[in-house]
């Protein structure tokens, strides 16, 4: 029996689709590097057919790349040629709100604001917040270990994991949702597939650590005049605001193009570095009034030259809708968007270092700066040098990356490896680490049929 007749009498035919059937998303994710359509693409709605749809590829040799939301940026859910699909489109839902343990069973397909929703009429808090909430899905999150804009205060995505059910490459169901917080009984696989990008097992069901749902919610946009005020700003909020949830940072160029692009004057003119500052708390009166405080000795002592207080969700979402910069893609239809982490401390030096090279390489090459300085993460967004053209690209890449190296920081904060950065893993990780990765990725799939080429490149 050939594969997809095989697969199509296990799974159904409208859970198997091929040739002109297959979906132009399934191409590529948000990166839009993808250029191979899937020979099929399966949307098992169960961890039992999760487990026939590997076995019966698996069967066939057959490389299957996982996909969920197809918001990532790294080209880790690209299928190649001759590649299979898996999507989790149909394993999606909440199975359980626990109450007591403050935790959250559910899917790997379910859209990170359902999950959000659901937490939130429960009377929690689900931590875990990015820009792409109406589209990613938890089992990517997981996989690529997200991390978002309230790192600062609760983590990144496996510090709010307890427990995940995964497939391996040959079928084999490992479950281990665990919901306690102590559980210290050898390996942790549950961690070893936080960040795993599909290379290693299919996550079909997880468990979230829930928080207490704030009250109130206080934001402000500051105005600062030099890199060392927002340091200072951080070092004084981290000991002024235990709520502290946030803390962005946006280099004057950034903020004047996006400000514009919204059709808002919030800062004008655009200071050299526009910052969000927000915290959370569960007496909305007491947060307001030490948030206010914090934000009027900060100015008395020229830390800030001006701060807008968010007096609605509607200013706090002005805010945030530019630093999130919807409108960059339009703005640069060649972006190229990187993503570092740096100790805050360098943060500044490797920023007007890297502008500097890129344009000494790359003559009037525009390059923006923004990110989470709350946890060191720095994003560049950078035209494209030379359109369709890979190996300026890659130049580019390589010019910064090699700063990051030299910066002793990570090459991807939160955007993980895939395809576009995999080339430069050497500049953050050792020998000695790549090896021991490459081991783990033998053990588990020794054929090498997940997500094959992707993070570690391929198969030795």
């Amino acid at each position: 029996m050939s594969l997809i007749a095989d697969l199509t009498a296990r799974l159904g035919p409208g859970a198997v689709l091929s040739g002109a059937e297959v979906p132009a998303r399934a191409v590529s994710d948000a990166s839009e590097t993808g250029r191979h359509r899937p020979v099929a693409l399966l949307r098992p709605s169960s961890t039992d057919e999760v487990s026939a749809a590997l076995a019966i590829c698996h069967r066939h040799a057959q490389p299957v790349v996982p996909q969920g939301g197809m918001t990532g940026l790294a080209g880790g859910a690209n299928p190649g040629e001759g590649e299979v699909a898996l999507c989790l489109d149909r394993l999606s839902g909440i199975e359980e709100i626990d109450p007591d343990g403050a935790t959250m069973t559910l899917r790997a397909g379910t859209v990170l604001q359902v999950a959000q929703e659901a937490a939130e009429t429960a009377g929690f808090l689900l931590p875990i917040d990015l820009g792409s909430r109406g589209s990613c899905q938890i089992g990517g999150i997981i996989a690529n270990n997200a991390g978002g804009v309230r790192v600062i205060r609760h983590g990144m995505t496996r510090n709010n994991l307890l427990g995940v059910e995964a497939v391996l490459a040959d079928g084999t169901v490992v479950s281990n949702l665990n919901k306690l917080t102590k559980n210290n009984t050898g390996y942790d696989l549950t961690q070893l597939l936080a960040g795993s990008e599909g290379t290693l097992a299919v996550i079909t069901r997880a468990v979230l650590r829930l928080r207490p749902l704030p009250r109130a919610r206080c934001t402000a946009l500051c105005a600062l005049e030099d890199f060392a005020d927002v340091i200072e700003l951080l070092k004084q909020a981290r000991i002024a605001l235990p709520g502290l949830s946030a803390l962005e940072v946006m280099w004057e160029d950034y903020f004047a193009l996006l400000q514009e692009a919204e059709g808002i004057r919030l800062l004008s003119p655009a200071p050299p570095f526009a910052v969000i500052i927000e915290a959370e708390g569960m007496d909305e009166a007491r947060l307001t009034e030490g948030f206010e405080d914090f934000l009027g000795r900060a100015l008395g002592a020229g830390i800030l030259t001006d701060a807008l207080v968010a007096r609605s969700l509607k200013e706090a979402g002005a805010f945030w809708a530019v630093r999130e910069g919807h409108h960059l893609s339009r703005l640069m239809p060649h972006l190229i968007n990187l993503d570092v982490s740096l100790d805050i401390g360098r943060m500044e030096e490797f920023a007007t270092g890297c502008r500097r090279a890129l344009r000494d390489r790359f003559a009037d090459i525009r390059v923006l700066f923004f990110g989470h300085a709350g946890d060191g993460n720095l994003h560049i967004a950078a035209d494209e040098p030379l359109p369709g053209q890979d190996d300026a690209t890659h130049e580019l890449c390589a010019i910064v990356y090699d700063l990051v190296r030299k910066a002793g920081g990570s090459i991807s904060a939160e955007h993980g490896i895939g395809t576009l950065k995999r080339a430069y893993l050497g500049c953050s990780r050792s020998p000695a680490e790549l090896a021991v990765m490459r081991a783990l990725k033998r053990a588990l799939d020794p054929e090498g049929m997940l997500n094959p080429g992707k993070l570690l490149g391929a198969a030795e």
